[in-house]
């Protein structure tokens, strides 16, 4: 399914399990500091306001969260297609760190290593 958000998308390698997976980005409300929309040129469209000071990406403030800038399928092939412009906690978030591993346990995918 392609996102609706595709704007510029990084280069995928194919050898990086994380950028295959897309767990993270289907499991939790990603929330951010709302300058940070602005600093990043983050698009109105791919955000919803939180709170008068918050915002999250959109597809992400629901029970069953799904980035709307997320195209594929989880666990497959994946990609963001805002990726150079993502807000800080879906930087944050590492393979095999407790993020990672609960929402690929969500998927029903097999823990990864924590990267070195």
């Amino acid at each position: 399914m392609p996102s609706r958000f595709m704007i510029a998308t990084a280069e995928i390698n194919d050898n990086d399990e994380c950028m295959r997976c897309g767990a993270c980005c289907a499991s939790f409300r990603v929330s951010f500091y709302w300058s940070e929309a602005e600093d990043r040129a983050i698009p109105d469209r791919a955000t919803e306001q939180v709170s008068p000071f918050y915002m999250c990406m959109a597809g992400t403030n629901s029970k069953a969260p799904r980035c709307g800038a997320l195209a594929g399928e989880i666990g497959g092939r994946v990609q963001c297609g805002l990726y150079d412009q993502r807000p800080s906690p879906c930087r944050e978030v590492q393979p095999g760190d407790d993020k990672c591993l609960r929402a690929r346990a969500r998927h029903g995918l097999p823990a990864l290593r924590a990267s070195l």
